[in-house]
């Protein structure tokens, strides 16, 4: 999966022994797992589909308990209809946990549950 791995080098000294050499593909997945902040952490950022308006329903869940949510809204933007009340069953469930509700680009829309906002400009380097 993309993503999954990253090329790095490393010193002639190998980490936890022989495991690294030094340039290969280090899976992150693996180091996820040795190392899992997930468990501990109280509040995850999840990144979910939206394909039809009946998907809303599911994806939402993950806000009511108390997650941040990411909805990829692509696989919908050319029907209007559906987008229109996707956009406002989104809206009312940031409202009903007293949330955030933003678009984040053309195709993500960010939805947080109470005590997290979200910022509504950029962070610019100049």
């Amino acid at each position: 999966m993309i993503g999954d791995f990253f090329k790095k080098k490393t010193s002639k000294r190998s980490i936890k022994g022989d495991r690294f050499g030094s340039e290969e593909y280090i899976d992150l997945g693996e180091l996820i797992d040795e190392v899992d902040i997930r468990e501990e952490a109280e509040t995850l950022i999840k990144v979910a589909e939206v394909h039809r308006y009946e998907d809303v329903r599911n994806v939402t869940e993950e806000v009511y308990e108390g997650n941040i949510l990411l909805v990829d809204t692509e696989s919908i933007a050319g029907n209007k209809d559906v987008m229109r009340r996707v956009h406002s069953e989104l809206k009312a469930v940031a409202n009903d946990v007293n949330g955030d509700i933003a678009g984040v680009s053309n195709n993500f829309i960010a939805i947080t549950p109470a005590g997290i906002g979200i910022s509504r400009s950029k962070i610019k380097p100049y």
